[in-house]
């Protein structure tokens, strides 16, 4: 059990009250409630104690459940906050049956047959129904204009079967007072890869999913060296006759996620023809314009994410959770919860301002241990989730709240001396918990998988070549527990720093194979953190604006809120300081920096400095101006390749094309919106003018968008 006692705990932590928005979207998202809407949570506090009491019961015996019980709630109340499903459903079996306090799956591998295909969409309505958000790879599917043999046709492509999974998810009603979200991703190398970084261009179009491209470092050195690019697709057994598999010109050889119905080699790569070949530079200009204009998509540094998996023997990741901290193998699951920051920093704004960073592990520790009860209630839906999250025990430990507490220890986000901070707190929670998943082995067992015996193959050899060189051959056998400890190449970099944990961990195999990511935290970061900044972010604007969702109402609704390091220094130093005010009393520090004032370079230096201890991803956007120069923006993603990121994404901005979760009221300001009313006549509005629109007070830009998308009136 924990060596640190509760009453010798210090709260030295800065208390603020919760701002107005904060308190309603708990209430909204997180407070539970009976069928008829009585709230049962009557207070945030009554919240934590809920779920204190419901991972507690996982414990062995009344003994353990009530001294955990009693930790559980010390570390909640001190800054471990649970992702939204375990801090919404978690204890509310009786009130919500058939939810899951799981935030993150993947869908099983689409095979490319009408019959997979929708059963996958049957799978992934009940896992959203369930409140879990789901990623799904679809360039396993045929090119558009394939022939498909079976029905004598050409088929119409994997854009228009996304366009079923969209209204699937967008029809759902999902569990646990939030939409369902979704990812897809497409290899760069599929032919129809032009059409899918386009999609998002089409007004309504594939809005419930975040769309991310598979790059790999193939396609990187092509763009590099400004090579020709084939794009592929795999041979069926069937149609092996209909090309030369001897031919270069025809055929590309390499891994592909499935294999049975295609021509496969001895070593496991997958005979694919070659459709088309293109500039590889062309190419990137297309993904670079796309993703400066409509912010996406995404990019996915698949060969970097399957590298550095803890999981390298067993698993082929191609997908991600909806916010792409999670890259999962198929139907696999992880729980998350982030760490809030801010709890630890002591005397902010000050010359004496300092974190605790022995309070800070501890609640780790104990947090690691709450999490890992999580895993006991799942509510997944489906048994292979169920399978796959038992057997591996993912965790996804996190923080919160970076942006705000550099700012309140008088740092500038993008330093050297945060990002030095950043792996500071990324390292220590990775030692902390490893420690823990050791403590929790000998007391309850390690991931089944530890246990297993695996098969010692050419691949393995190939991807570890240490295993050869400490004498392991094909066919020898191996326990998953050595496989994961001595031969992952992220616990190799752990044992550089804890080399008798690592060690030790070998011998016993852990509780788990993964332990940290950073997640996006955007809602969970307003309400329970009072809006500290979200995950590894900045804070967006130290006054904004959040578009929220409501029930019943026609559009979003635009919520004023305050960032929590504002709110601090107004409450501990001056009650009159104003972000852009050019008074001299009202003036906040200069190190009040926030996302816009940050060079691009600057997010991803955090971000590389976060993800050296992170052994799941991170969920990271760097934020540009409007007005960034496009030739400087496309450089970015370069760099995030260079700086070993296993992902990177962007947002600009762009009225014309879309309006973000988040908005700053000058931005709203500076755009003018055109309405043609029923008798042809136009009227010009401002973006943060009020509408009465069908019985309703809309903002100009929520009804221009919910309008030109065509959700208005569909929540």
């Amino acid at each position: 059990m924990s060596s640190v006692r509760l009453e010798a705990v210090r709260n030295e932590a800065v208390d603020i009250a919760l701002q107005p928005a904060s308190l309603d979207i708990w209430d909204k998202k997180y407070r539970l409630k009976s069928k008829k809407g009585d709230p049962l949570d009557r207070t945030m506090d009554d919240t934590f104690k809920r779920v204190a009491r419901a991972l507690s019961e996982a414990e062995a015996t009344p003994e353990k459940r009530a001294y955990w019980y009693e930790r559980f709630l010390w570390a909640l109340r001190r800054g471990a906050i649970p992702a939204g499903r375990i801090t919404s459903n978690a204890g509310a079996l009786e009130h919500k049956p058939a939810t899951s306090t799981i935030n993150c799956t993947v869908s099983g591998t689409i095979g490319d047959s009408m019959d997979d295909i929708l059963n996958k969409v049957h799978e992934a309505g009940l896992t959203l129904k369930a409140g879990c958000g789901i990623g799904y790879e679809f360039s396993t599917l045929r090119p558009r204009g394939a022939y498909v043999s079976g029905a004598g046709a050409y088929t119409s492509g994997p854009l228009s079967f996304m366009d079923i999974y969209d209204k699937m998810c967008f029809t759902v009603s999902s569990a646990g007072g939030r939409r369902g979200a979704q990812m897809g991703t497409f290899d760069v190398q599929h032919p129809d890869v032009k059409e899918f970084i386009k999609a998002k261009r089409e007004d309504g179009r594939l809005r419930q999913f975040n769309l991310s491209l598979l790059i790999t470092d193939e396609f990187v050195r092509a763009v590099e060296q400004d090579k020709e690019w084939p794009l592929v697709f795999p041979v069926h057994l069937k149609e092996a006759h209909e090309v030369d598999l001897t031919s270069a010109e025809q055929i590309v050889w390499r891994d592909w996620p499935s294999k049975a119905t295609y021509v496969t080699r001895d070593d496991g790569l997958v005979a694919c023809k070659i459709y088309a070949r293109v500039r590889a530079r062309g190419l990137w200009d297309m993904i670079m314009t796309s993703t400066y204009d409509f912010a996406e998509p995404g990019f996915i540094l698949i060969d970097r994410v399957n590298e550095m998996n803890n999981n390298w023997w067993c698993e082929t990741i191609r997908a991600t959770n909806p916010c792409g901290e999670q890259p999962l193998p198929p139907y696999g699951s992880c729980l998350l919860g982030s760490v809030n920051l801010t709890k630890f920093v002591h005397e902010p704004f000050t010359a004496r301002a300092r974190f605790d960073w022995e309070e800070y592990k501890e609640v780790v520790r104990v947090f690691t241990r709450m999490l890992d009860n999580v895993v006991e209630v799942n509510g997944l839906p489906l048994s292979q989730q169920r399978d796959e999250i038992t057997r591996k025990r993912r965790h996804g430990m996190g923080f919160l709240g970076l942006g705000s507490t550099v700012t309140m220890l008088r740092m500038k986000y993008g330093s050297p001396e945060s990002c030095e901070f950043t792996e500071a707190v990324s390292r220590e929670m990775a030692v902390a918990g490893w420690e823990v998943a050791l403590d929790l082995s000998r007391e309850k067992g390690p991931a089944p998988i530890m246990l297993e015996e695996f098969e010692v193959t050419g691949e393995m050899l190939r991807k570890r070549p240490q295993m050869a060189q400490d004498g392991y051959k094909v066919g020898d056998k191996l326990p998953g527990r050595v496989l994961h400890a001595r031969y992952s190449n992220y616990m190799q970099r752990l044992a550089g720093v804890a080399p008798e944990l690592v060690a030790e961990l070998e011998q016993q195999g852990a509780r788990f194979t993964h332990h940290s990511s950073i997640a996006p935290t955007g809602t969970i970061s307003l309400s329970i953190a009072n809006n500290a900044s979200n995950g590894i972010e900045p804070s967006f604007a130290h006054h904004y604006s959040r578009n929220v969702i409501r029930e019943g109402k026609k559009s979003k609704e635009k919520v004023e809120v305050y960032s929590f390091e504002l709110l601090a220094y107004r409450e501990l130093v001056n009650p009159k300081a104003m972000p852009y005010s050019e008074k001299a009393e009202e003036k906040l520090p200069e190190y009040f920096i926030t996302a816009d004032d940050i060079h691009p370079r600057e997010h991803v230096d955090i971000q590389a400095a976060a993800q050296k201890w992170v052994d799941s991803s991170i969920s990271k956007t760097a934020n540009v101006p409007t007005d960034y120069p496009y030739e400087q923006f496309k450089d970015i993603y370069l760099y995030a390749y260079k700086q070993g990121l296993k992902g990177c994404t962007t947002f600009r901005f762009n009225p014309a094309a879309f309006q973000g979760v988040l908005v700053k009221e000058k931005d709203l300001e500076n755009t003018t919106y055109s309405f043609t009313l029923d008798d042809g006549s136009v009227v010009e509005v401002k973006g943060n003018e009020e509408i009465e629109y069908d019985g309703e007070i809309h903002t100009a830009a929520n009804l221009f968008d919910a309008l030109k998308e065509g959700y208005y009136g569909k929540f």
